[in-house]
């Protein structure tokens, strides 16, 4: 079996639909709010111009998806794969971001085990880049079961690098702790 990076993953309350070139408009739509940036390494990300670099980083990792409200069909953020290891087991989550009106709302953490689900029959280990300003991501990550297992600057795709954490969860501990 391979691991196909970009299918479509739902459940009840949320669709993880792959991310194509003809998505900026609707995706920058949900994104042009500061308050989303924030709490993120580069916290100019609601400008349309550093936004179309960071929507090019995710249209190339070939992992990114638009996370829509079942309900409402609203698209109401991004995340991705990006950096699969075959070799070693690994892949990183991340790129996330919500609209505001979602936060708070239990949306991550579904997202999240989604993916989860979806890529741990392939890997052994799930890691994730988090801002080390960027506590509500440092929070909601250990919320799952990630431990911090490093501290590196980092550049992300076409911007200025930052200081972030690793964060790693891996399969046995993200099983044996779902209820």
């Amino acid at each position: 079996m391979v691991l196909d990076l970009q299918p479509t993953l739902e459940n009840d309350l949320v669709i993880l639909k792959p991310l194509k070139a003809t998505d900026f408009e609707e995706l920058y739509a949900t994104a042009n709010d500061p308050a989303i940036w924030a709490g993120h390494p580069n916290k100019n990300r609601w400008q349309r111009e550093i936004f179309q670099t960071f929507f090019e980083g995710a249209m190339r990792s070939g992992g990114a998806f638009l996370i829509i409200d079942r309900q409402t069909a609203k698209i109401i953020g991004s995340t991705r794969y990006y950096n699969y290891d075959r070799e070693n087991r690994s892949i990183f989550v991340g790129y996330t971001f919500y609209a505001t009106a979602y936060w708070g709302k239990g949306i991550n953490p579904i997202v999240k085990r989604i993916m989860l689900n979806h890529v741990f029959p392939f890997v052994d280990k799930v890691q994730f880049h988090v801002g080390a300003e960027n506590l509500r991501s440092q929070i909601a990550v250990t919320r799952l079961g990630a431990v911090k297992v490093d501290e590196l600057e980092m550049s992300y795709f076409g911007e200025p690098s930052r200081f972030n954490y690793v964060y790693e969860l891996r399969k046995s501990d993200y099983f044996e702790k779902l209820p």
